[in-house]
């Protein structure tokens, strides 16, 4: 429905504003049936005719009983229009504004391409992300902590203090995280589903690395834990080094959800025969080193699994510690039989990690790429030792 108007300048103002969103010859329309009186009509009615007389609007006139009335009015000519109403071209202002936006930073060249891109939709009198062109020296901000990021000087150094260092003021971060990774992510690559704190952790930028729950038969440096049996050991990922086996484990689990973890290790290995651990999700830069760490320590003949919701994320998260590792996992409870047969066919269908095909979820992810894919969350399946591990014990 067209918007009508009381005000002429208003309706002025809304030709060009709709004239910087891409319309070529806007109109616009009076509203009679709102005027307070006719002297306000018979004024809106003068200003729209001076317009007219300099050549920055035509007016079209209703017929019949109303052939009297301006029934609509088209734009003609916005540069007249625009100094009729003194009023600045969002393009003259937009590249004001990105000429503020990158001068005086050293940038990556993908980051000045979102700086042309981002002028671009302020030429059209469009914001950023929430960003307008008035936001410049915000926006700023959010350019120097991505570019601090390509420069690695996230890398050992929690939110806060990262903010801090590179914009003097800790909480720039947290309030600008969605449109730093926006920035990024047409550089580096982030899992898709990933909310933005999620995906800022899988590059070594997080508030502080969450503890790597571990459960099986190990000790810790010297320390011989075998008389207290924990339930699993919790330490910081930059200590993972310090894990020492009391035995060769049968299999090594990386498990991405925490009730799942528990499950397994209190349900289907309470005697340890292997080693399981939680990753909390999208596993942080941290806690991928310390995986790398734990699958150094193991045989190359141990099998290595992981465990995730059987859904695009959980092809993301596997890969990602499949890459992490440097050595061929395995999917635990993750097939498309099983997709098939408990998974349902979600609302919103996302995109799949794109893996090269000796990757040991490249099947599953094939699948979920596919019309009508099911996916499923682990929590629906009841915890089972891996494969490898019954076949043993049977053969023992």
């Amino acid at each position: 429905m067209p918007r009508r108007f009381t005000d002429a300048k208003e309706l002025l103002g809304d030709l060009l504003d709709r004239f910087e969103a891409g319309a070529s010859s806007p109109i616009a329309h009076p509203d009679y049936a709102a005027f307070p009186s006719v002297v306000a009509a018979d004024a809106f009615l003068k200003q729209i005719k001076e317009a007219e007389e300099i050549g920055a609007v035509s007016l079209g006139w209703g017929r019949g009983a109303r052939r009297d009335q301006v029934a609509h009015v088209r734009l003609m000519s916005a540069g007249v229009l625009y100094g009729r109403l003194g009023r600045t071209p969002a393009s003259r202002i937009a590249e004001d504004a990105a000429g503020r936006l990158v001068a005086g930073l050293s940038l990556h060249d993908g980051l000045k391409e979102s700086a042309a891109g981002i002028a671009d939709v302020w030429g059209r009198g469009k914001t950023w992300h929430g960003f307008a062109s008035f936001d410049v020296e915000r926006l700023r901000e959010v350019f120097a902590l991505a570019q601090a990021i390509l420069d690695h000087k996230h890398l050992d150094v929690d939110y806060k203090t990262f903010s801090r260092k590179t914009v003097g003021d800790s909480k720039t971060l947290e309030r600008n995280e969605g449109a730093v990774v926006r920035l990024l992510s047409g550089i580096l690559e982030f899992p898709p589903g990933a909310r933005p704190r999620e995906a800022l952790r899988t590059i070594g930028l997080e508030r502080f690395a969450p503890p790597l729950l571990i459960a099986g038969r190990i000790d810790l440096d010297g320390a011989d834990l075998s008389r207290i049996s924990p339930h699993y050991l919790g330490i910081t990922p930059k200590e993972a080094d310090r894990i020492r086996f009391r035995e060769p484990p049968v299999y090594v689990l990386t498990v991405e959800n925490f009730a799942s973890f528990n499950r397994h290790i209190a349900e289907a290995d309470p005697g340890r025969l292997g080693t399981t651990m939680y990753v909390g999700g999208y596993p942080s830069l941290a806690t991928q080193e310390a995986l790398r760490v734990i699958a150094g320590m193991v045989s190359e003949c141990t099998p290595i699994f992981h465990w995730s919701d059987i859904d695009p994320d959980g092809t993301w998260i596997f890969q990602t510690i499949e890459r992490a590792i440097g050595r061929p996992i395995r999917p635990h409870l993750m097939s498309i039989e099983i997709a098939k047969q408990f998974g349902q066919v979600p609302a919103k269908k996302a995109a799949p990690a794109r893996c090269l095909s000796d990757s040991g979820i490249a099947a599953l992810a094939t699948y979920l790429a596919e019309e009508g894919a099911k996916t499923l969350e682990q929590e629906e399946l009841d915890p089972v030792l891996p494969q490898v591990t019954a076949r043993r014990l049977a053969l023992t």
